[in-house]
């Protein structure tokens, strides 16, 4: 049996734990919450719900043991074709006109005949980031150049970015910081950087006031939702959204005496109790040993990746760890910050716990990217005999 492990579980094998123990604990919190869904999606039972959410956790791990055995220097070369066919994607979702309440909730492309919906931002904000690795590779000893930086890294992050803000502003601000933070650790000149997010932030000024003062030229924006949230989240005299309150509520109650597995009260009443306000649940039903555990599992995949980032011997193996593993951390991070309301409300998922299949499977594809490179990890003594291999190989040539 462990023969069998490991010659299929490859790379990292404290993080394949991690995404294990995180996988088998989502049952819990998603089998209390699902009794939310069967009244809020108006069909399936709680053993249905259930029984799809096994589907996806194993379609997901089907992923990572798929994904971990590519070559991950092939990813970069993928990216470029899918930032492409991912803005297209992006530009006919947003096209397709989908409202709620005369805002622009544009985020769903469903796929024909099997009935499974996507969220084309998940799959652009990946390849995009990607995409950047690359490009901070390809470009690390080259002198900078403005028509370089401009049409192969401002223009797609700004068409990317642009395409996902009218529908989903939290994740394209998010999308955003983690381009901003990738190119820092890239070692792009802090010059150019500073112009980028410069020019960045007058962009989005630009559409929020045209959004606000002149509807009728971008209609249907969710720009007056998120000027609620935020107006709520800084008022003075406290007052919150429902969603939060009630989130709060559940964590407060858990901290004084946590309910027990399956035992939420607040459950019934939590909008999004199985998604984006899950660690309320968590904390309802566990308690302070719930919250302790799923940001203690968190910080370690954290450490981990950036164990891997620092072992791996080549710069885009480096860079491609960082693309991929700040969106699980920081979505992670985000999530239970809503739910404490220490963050306005932005409707991110808990990795690999909330239910749900897109942001699910996006996170799987980030951790089987990760332990592609943990794959290639090499000791020092294996590093140094390729250098002499490689010089001996230079000194035949010239002779």
């Amino acid at each position: 049996m462990r023969n069998i492990i490991q010659n299929n579980l490859k790379g990292d094998k404290a993080l394949w734990a991690f995404i294990i123990l995180l996988a088998l604990f989502s049952f819990l919190p998603v089998y209390s919450a699902s009794s939310n869904l069967v009244y809020t999606v108006g069909s399936g039972t709680v053993l249905s719900h259930m029984i799809k959410h096994a589907g996806f956790l194993l379609g997901g791990l089907l992923i990572i043991f798929f994904v971990q055995r590519f070559d991950y220097k092939w990813f970069g070369v993928i990216a470029i074709f899918g930032v492409f066919i991912t803005s297209i994607i992006l530009l006919f979702t947003a096209l397709m006109g989908t409202t709620i309440e005369g805002a622009n909730a544009a985020r769903w492309l469903s796929i024909p005949g099997i009935g499974v919906g996507i969220q084309p931002s998940v799959l652009a904000s990946q390849a995009l980031l990607i995409y950047i690795a690359r490009y901070l590779t390809i470009n690390r000893n080259k002198q900078p150049n403005l028509q370089n930086i401009f049409l192969y890294l401002f223009l797609p992050i700004v068409v990317v970015v642009g395409l996902i803000l009218p529908a989903n502003g939290s994740t394209a601000l998010m999308l955003l910081f983690m381009c901003g933070i990738l190119l820092f650790i890239g070692g792009f000149p802090t010059k150019y950087l500073l112009g980028v997010g410069l020019v960045c932030g007058i962009l989005i000024g630009l559409f929020i006031y045209v959004a606000l003062y002149f509807p009728d030229l971008i209609p249907n924006t969710r720009v007056h939702t998120w000027m609620s949230r935020i107006n709520k989240f800084f008022n003075d005299e406290g007052v919150e959204g429902y969603q939060v309150l009630r989130a709060k509520a559940a964590i407060a109650k858990g901290l004084v005496e946590m309910a027990g597995p399956g035992k939420s009260v607040f459950k019934q009443t939590l909008p999004q109790s199985s998604s984006d306000f899950i660690f309320a649940i968590i904390v309802e039903e566990y308690g302070l040993f719930g919250a302790l555990f799923l940001i203690g599992v968190f910080t370690f995949i954290l450490y981990r990746i950036c164990v891997i980032a620092t072992k791996i011997h080549t710069i885009f193996g480096t860079l491609l760890v960082f693309a991929v593993g700040m969106p699980i951390i920081i979505q992670a991070f985000v999530n239970m910050a809503v739910a404490v309301s220490l963050f306005p409300v932005t409707g991110q998922p808990l990795p690999l716990i909330s239910y749900g299949g897109t942001s699910l499977w996006m996170t799987c594809i980030s951790f089987g990217v990760i332990l592609s490179v943990s794959t290639k990890i090499k000791s020092k003594e294996e590093i140094e005999l390729e250098k002499e291999l490689n010089s001996e190989e230079v000194i035949e040539d010239i002779a």
